[in-house]
């Protein structure tokens, strides 16, 4: 098996250094590969565990590749950052390195506006309003915004809604969180959000956060009910104070130069099992995040409510002031539709 440390070595490392390579020579290392059975090989990745929704929903993309060509079209899922954070997932899909990967939408924040309207504080009201919306047409309207960028969006999974979590104490008000050092996405937005909270925010990987939380680096940090137990922050971190100040969700992007190396009948395929790879997503999540709330509850994390009417007053000025985008804004108008 590729590990982390294997596949990055030195830079991306010699597996993807090679792949680099390849691409300038008009060849694709994601796509060049070649399974046992002498099937075509795509390579994906994932930070999550193996058993974790989105891991789950490619998982099965890779099935029904492997059924519907005959084993012609197969797909190796390397979870767990085995191939390196997001960040580094991102750029070696761009290069064509490896084909597919998922990543949170608050990491493709810079690099891609549109996706800050999905990122934005308080912007869905529940998970069937953010349901709802995607498939009215926004997930589709955010995702061919990555072709200018050598990406293909195949997918939006939702991801529940984040809250705070830290080893201090409950957080019911946005002065409870002053002073707290709390590890947050590379993404502006959450930067922005945790400081306007009154915190101090720590960009730092999911994959590094455990470690930080042992170690007292940080105090919290911010996530879904599924991430926060699949991660173990929970092990540290006693305190889960539901602010739902989030729903950003995930999002699931192919090299575009791998994909145009496909056959039309090909690239219909997968785009098609993308598409439908969502509902398999979140069946999933529904069966799972129910189970890791009890997990986390069962070892001694104290859950508590807040004041949401505080929580969104402080959050508006900087819904406001991204909302001065015309293309986040018109994204943010067509959500707010579906309300």
């Amino acid at each position: 098996m590729i590990t982390r440390r294997g596949f990055l070595g030195a830079g991306l490392g010699t597996l993807a250094a090679s792949a680099l390579a390849a691409c300038s020579n008009g060849a694709s290392a994601g796509m060049g590969g070649k399974d046992s059975a002498g099937g075509k090989l795509l390579t994906a990745s994932d930070v999550h565990v193996a058993n974790y929704p989105t891991v789950t929903a490619v998982d099965w993309i890779g099935k029904e590749l492997e059924r519907q060509t005959d084993g012609r079209l197969r797909l190796r899922m390397y979870h767990s950052g085995q191939l390196g954070r997001e960040s580094e997932a991102i750029d070696m899909a761009r290069f064509g390195a490896i084909d597919i990967t998922r990543v949170y939408s608050g990491a493709l924040n810079n690099a891609f506006p549109l996706t800050q309207a999905l990122c934005l504080p308080y912007v869905f009201d529940s998970v069937a309003h953010m349901r709802h919306a995607l498939d009215g047409g926004v997930a589709a309207a955010v995702l061919r915004g990555f072709e200018s960028r050598d990406l293909i969006g195949l997918a939006i999974y939702d991801s529940g809604t984040r809250n705070f979590y830290n080893t201090k104490h409950p957080i019911v008000e946005p002065k409870d969180l002053h002073g707290l050092k709390l590890r947050v996405a590379r993404s502006d937005i959450f930067l922005e959000l945790i400081r306007m909270f009154g915190a101090n925010p720590t960009p730092m990987s999911l994959g590094d956060t455990f470690s930080g939380l042992e170690t007292h680096m940080i105090d919290g940090a911010e996530n879904n009910m599924i991430s926060f137990q699949s991660s173990r922050h929970y092990e540290s971190a006693r305190y889960w104070s539901e602010t739902e100040h989030s729903y950003a969700p995930d999002i699931l992007l192919m090299s575009r130069r791998n994909f145009e190396k496909l056959t039309p009948s090909d690239r219909e395929l997968l785009l098609d099992l993308g598409r439908r790879s969502v509902t398999v997503m979140r069946q999933q999540w529904d069966a799972t995040e129910g189970k890791a709330r009890q997990t986390v509850l069962a070892h001694g994390v104290k859950a508590n409510a807040v004041d949401m009417v505080a929580f969104r007053t402080a959050a508006a000025p900087l819904l406001q002031e991204y909302l001065k985008q015309p293309d986040v804004a018109e994204i943010y108008r067509r959500i707010r539709e579906f309300v």
